[in-house]
């Protein structure tokens, strides 16, 4: 095998090399079945032990918590952002959007062509450099539920605590940070994360969440659309994507071997650390973009100078084998996406590179 990339993508995104290499071994043979995991009926008892095992796996990270189901789904956490208020924004009941950068705002305009919504709290007023604190957020006694987006990749900024929506049902965005941490899964109503940052390869949506919510009668929105629909059928009511589940399947048992979710986290904040330590210790040189109380562990996102040295620093940086450090094409700068499965070697390796960078231009 070559060389592996210093892969910061902002997802799809790096994935543990076990978990590639575990999958390469029974790509084509699966189980002495004489089949791939690919080619096999989603009705068979092979795949659906693989279906039923990852699902387990995701409810027992967060500690088997009681009255809670998961479902696969499909269309990303883009289509959630309209299944969401589709199937629980009755009439007569409005919902909160928490506004704290890109993502957020994406989730709350699909909400807004459905029903009644208002702001809940927004940090545009900051530019989005940070999440908003607990007494920021306004929860209405007639909201079917309040949304906030766990970590914005764009921006560089994450939730430290969770806010308390009491009897609200709180939903969250996790697609850039699900199980970078342990999670008090009982805080949610409800939370949804697209796989491919932290969870697999893309294809699959996750969704957990407290059953009552899912169980929920829409009868006017299409069937395919309706969260009762797959939690009676075991999210098998139409194909799933199978070879994208099996992938969550053997990342979820990857992130068992790590020590769990406080295993992943220890690891997550020696990465975080020894990035934003080099950012904050360049002298001005390089500067980080959210608040020191809001930075993201999984997307650190920094500035230069000029657009002239970020240019100059990411064409360089790709040319020494780093790839995915340019910044989201609507905000510039530079981002890093040190997810779960980026090692630790290829931080240091980049903060080896800043620290020459900066020598030859500072």
């Amino acid at each position: 095998m070559g060389k592996r990339a210093y892969n910061f993508n902002a997802g799809p995104a790096a994935l543990p090399l076990e978990v590639l290499e575990r999958a390469q071994a029974e790509f084509v043979e699966f189980q002495g079945t004489g089949m791939s995991i690919m080619e096999m009926s989603h009705r068979g008892a092979v795949y659906e032990s693989v279906h039923n095992e990852a699902q387990e796996r995701l409810l027992k990270l967060l500690g088997n918590p009681t009255g809670y189901k998961t479902l696969f789904l499909q269309g990303g956490a883009s289509t959630q952002f309209a299944t969401i208020p589709m199937n629980l924004l009755t009439a007569g009941k409005t919902a909160g959007y928490v506004m704290t950068g890109s993502w957020a705002s994406k989730a709350a305009k699909e909400a807004k062509l459905i029903g009644d919504i208002y702001t809940a709290a927004s940090t545009e007023g900051d530019k989005f450099t940070r999440m908003p604190s607990q007494n920021e957020i306004e929860v209405r006694d007639n909201a079917a539920y309040v949304h906030i987006t766990s970590n914005e990749t764009i921006e560089g900024t994450q939730f430290a605590e969770y806010p308390d929506t009491g009897n609200v049902p709180l939903i969250a965005d996790l697609s850039s940070d699900i199980f970078c941490r342990p999670l008090d899964i009982e805080k949610f109503g409800m939370i949804y994360a697209g796989a491919q940052k932290n969870l697999g390869p893309s294809g699959v949506t996750v969704v957990i969440a407290k059953e009552e919510l899912l169980a929920q009668e829409a009868k006017n929105i299409p069937t395919v659309f309706r969260y009762n629909t797959h939690l009676s059928n075991n999210s098998l009511y139409n194909t799933p994507p199978s070879f994208s589940i099996y992938m969550v399947n053997q990342t979820l048992r990857w992130i068992e071997e790590q020590g769990g979710l406080e295993g992943v986290q220890e690891k997550n904040n020696a990465k975080a650390k020894l990035l934003y330590d080099a950012i904050d210790g360049s002298g001005g040189f390089y500067s980080g973009v959210a608040q020191n109380d809001s930075r993201s562990i999984m997307n650190v996102t920094f500035r230069l100078g000029s657009e002239e040295l970020e240019k100059a620093f990411a064409k360089e940086s790709e040319q020494q084998g780093f790839v995915g450090l340019k910044g989201h094409r609507s905000v510039g700068g530079l981002r890093a996406s040190i997810y779960n499965a980026v090692p630790h070697e290829n931080v240091a390796a980049l903060v080896d590179f800043m620290g020459d960078f900066q020598k030859r231009n500072g």
